[in-house]
């Protein structure tokens, strides 16, 4: 988002983007975030959750060579956090959907609260169950959420 388009917000939420390594071209050089793959299922059969391949020319969020239990995922955030003192952010962007794995998805930020509370918590979905866990995204602090919009 450049700062033209962020002008009508207000401030506190300017401050969010620009702290945030995923929404902020300075942020990314300045803090660092890692993704929990524990959520493999999907609700929806778009291209997106399409995971066929795994190679080095592939970013998306998401893709990945090993898929997590939340337990594992606490284990890595906690060894990469004390490598990287700059982590400061947990993504859950699959492999498939956050929300079509509520059980890992929640479980994983359970976990990351109670262990790293000061991390930022965020997610992307496609929306389809989003209005199911609001509470419970909002009783976990996530305070980024992507909605994806995706097409066949």
């Amino acid at each position: 988002m450049n700062s033209t388009n962020k002008n009508f917000l207000p401030e506190d939420i300017k401050e969010k983007i620009n702290n945030h390594p995923c929404y902020c071209e300075d942020a990314h050089h300045h803090y660092a975030r890692i993704h929990a793959a524990v959520a493999p299922a999907c609700n929806i059969q778009c291209n997106y959750c399409n995971r066929k391949y795994d190679c080095s020319n592939e970013s998306r969020p998401g893709v990945t060579s090993e898929r997590m239990t939340p337990e594992e995922a606490i284990k890595k955030v906690l060894y990469v956090g004390g490598e990287v003192q700059r982590l400061s952010v947990l993504g859950i962007a699959g492999p498939g959907d956050a929300l079509a794995n509520p059980k890992n998805t929640f479980e994983t930020f359970r976990l990351v609260r109670e262990k790293t509370p000061d991390l930022k918590l965020c997610l992307s979905t496609n929306g389809l169950a989003l209005p199911d866990y609001v509470d419970e995204l909002v009783k976990y602090g996530v305070d980024h959420v992507t909605v994806t919009i995706n097409s066949c």
